[in-house]
């Protein structure tokens, strides 16, 4: 997928949360070996190691790889001990995607990234303790982001942006951002942001296309019926519901060899089917990340609003 960068991104990446120590260094290797280029990690998964050994194992050249970190929330205050904490961690020289949310950098740290990106995890500056940081903005975060771009002109890329907050932003910055990541799935479309972000020119990342923990969504029947009629697993179904909307790229997750392989395979899926897809967030809508944990409220989410805000 072209991103207003210039820079290229799979459609297609191995998602890793919740991928434990032990399981996900194997995962990667296999998913690499077997065709994905795109592997996500965070400093907060606890595993950017066990993933930095699986891409080594893999022996895919780390220049064909799309490289993806996200620093903590928690660690505004000092991001280059962070990014340096993810460099050692993952074994490489530079990564694709990574987050800087502090208001200062280390120079003699920037010069290590070949290819830098920001990503900014949520916009909700926290304390070590995970209770929201008010004393930090996360649009002046931004700008400072604009800034590092600027000595370091790459890309830029956000996560987890609301349409108000991403009007907000563009409101006030030199730069338009690349990448959005979001929580999108059959009952979470969010095609509010998904339709903002296309009009911006800014590509949608979709996470937990399955619906996260459990995978709810495999079980329903208008996603088995789809699923049948193609001869597919129906997670095939719900991955290439993201796939298919234009301006979206999706993460799968899976520390099975089988599954990893299995849900590579994307479906053509009609523009009925697509539509009979979003319908069941009518009746079966829900968040398996929801921004309330943060502490900011709803950060401007229209299925998140009454959410509490804490100080």
């Amino acid at each position: 997928m072209k991103l207003n960068t210039g820079a290229e991104m799979p459609t297609v990446g191995l998602g890793t949360w919740k991928s434990q120590p032990g399981q996900v260094e194997g995962a990667v290797e296999h998913a690499l070996k077997f065709g994905y280029r795109h592997v996500d990690t965070a400093t907060a998964y606890e595993n950017e190691t066990e993933v930095g050994k699986g891409i080594k194992a893999s022996g895919v050249p780390r220049s064909e790889i799309f490289l993806t970190t996200k620093l903590n929330n928690t660690d505004h205050g000092d991001t280059a001990k962070a990014l340096e904490y993810s460099l050692n961690a993952l074994g490489t020289d530079y990564l694709d995607l990574c987050g800087f949310t502090a208001l200062e950098y280390d120079a003699s740290l920037i010069v290590l990234i070949l290819e830098l990106t920001g990503l900014m995890h949520w916009p909700a500056p926290m304390r070590p303790d995970n209770t929201p940081d008010k004393t930090i903005d996360w649009l002046n975060t931004w700008k400072e982001m604009v800034k590092l771009y600027k000595a370091h002109p790459e890309k830029l890329r956000v996560s987890n942006f609301s349409v108000t907050f991403l009007e907000r932003l563009l409101a006030d910055t030199e730069l338009v951002p690349a990448v959005n990541q979001i929580e999108l799935h059959a009952a979470c479309p969010q095609e509010d942001v998904v339709d903002f972000c296309r009009k911006k020119g800014i590509v949608v990342t979709a996470y937990s296309p399955l619906g996260s923990d459990g995978s709810p969504l495999l079980t329903n029947e208008v996603v088995k019926k789809i699923a049948d009629k193609h001869g597919v697993h129906p997670a095939n179904i719900l991955i290439s519901l993201q796939a298919n909307r234009p301006g979206v790229n999706v993460l799968t997750k899976s520390v099975t060899p089988a599954r990893i392989e299995s849900n590579y395979k994307l479906v053509d899926l009609t523009e009925e089917e697509i539509a009979e897809l979003h319908e069941i967030d009518k009746t079966l809508h829900f968040r398996a990340c929801h921004p309330s944990w943060t502490g900011w409220g709803g950060l401007g989410f229209p299925d998140c609003l009454d959410s509490p805000v804490f100080e």
